[in-house]
């Protein structure tokens, strides 16, 4: 059975709605793990002359909303969602650089020590400060004894939270939502692969976390200055250190076991290529079937979707992360 493939690029500036009516190639690459999903919009050379570039340029310039769309036979999901960040040209070529909602949170945010505070707090700080018209979904329960911004972007910021407590964080920039998660816990919908069937090219290797000794250790200094540290998993394993603002030595424990838990458990470490159906997104759990090894076999949680496409056709790139059962 053949399919054609139908794509759509929509860019918005000052509510004009314009559409991309040719292309050389598009990837978007979308994480859990990542703080923001990306999209790389590269243009035909024949578009390299100085007049279209300045068309282009003044058309859809830094800040304008761009909407992705691809599938089959007319049958379109959206793939991304957000904003152009730059223009660049090089190698004869002219690309769109495109980034999700934190683009709009590349802003500087209010100096501020807040004491006592909490992860989601935090956020909701930096929403009523960038755009209150998104909302926090946080379900990690992080609390700070004080936690200081200083001459920082709410980039910053989230990076930092997302650096200390290995929390998932990403945007749903259709939705206007700012997530927070301990890892694997969001959880979004459910898709099938068969290794012998609707898998092109698999860099796939079985791990066991017995063969990943991970000793995670988690120190923070409270506000007399007394620094205090708690670590879990396996003694004599890869020591691994990570330093936090002031909080409970119960918040170090979930931060510990958190970081643990992105790092050692049995199933797939790599990633597979497979074709644009069946849609599938970070937060998804896929089943992953082998017939030659049963015991591989199992419902995995997917930590990033690299989606590559171009008028000669595209792939997705899927990366597992822990096995979920």
């Amino acid at each position: 059975m053949y399919f054609d493939m139908d794509w759509e690029i929509f860019f918005y500036t000052d509510g004009v709605e314009r559409r991309l009516l040719t292309l050389a190639e598009c990837e978007i690459d979308c994480s859990v793990d990542n703080l923001a999903d990306v999209a790389t919009i590269v243009l035909p050379e024949a578009f390299m002359n100085e007049v279209i570039l300045k068309d282009i340029e003044s058309k859809i310039g830094r800040g304008s909303e761009v909407i992705i769309r691809l599938g089959y036979d007319g049958n379109l999901e959206t793939e991304f969602t957000g904003y152009v960040q730059d223009i660049r040209t090089n190698d004869s070529t002219l690309k769109i650089l495109c980034e999700d909602a934190l683009y709009l949170f590349r802003k500087t945010v209010k100096d501020v020590v807040m004491k006592p505070t909490s992860i989601k707090k935090i956020a909701q700080s930096l929403v009523s400060q960038i755009d209150a018209s998104f909302t926090v979904s946080c379900d990690y329960d992080i609390n700070y004894e004080k936690f200081t911004i200083h001459q920082a972007t709410a980039y910053d910021v989230l990076k930092k939270l997302q650096e200390e407590t290995k929390a998932n964080i990403y945007f749903d920039t259709a939705k206007k939502v700012l997530h927070i998660h301990p890892p694997y816990i969001e959880k979004g919908g459910e898709t099938k692969y068969n290794l012998h069937l609707n898998v092109e090219q698999s860099s796939l290797e079985y791990k066991r976390a017995v063969d990943k000794k991970i000793e995670i250790t988690v120190e923070s200094t409270d506000l007399n200055g007394k620094v205090t540290s708690v670590t879990t998993g396996a003694t004599g394993g890869d020591k691994t250190t990570l330093k936090v603002g002031p909080m409970s030595k119960a918040d170090m424990l979930k931060i510990a076991e958190s970081a643990l838990k992105k790092n050692s458990f049995d199933g797939y470490a790599g990633s597979f290529d497979t074709w644009l159906i069946p849609v599938v997104r970070p937060t998804y759990t896929a089943e992953i079937e082998d017939y030659d090894y049963e015991y591989k076999t199992g419902r995995y949680y997917v930590v990033s979707v690299k989606t590559a496409f171009s008028p000669s056709g595209g792939i997705r790139t899927v990366t597992p992360g822990i096995k979920l059962s």
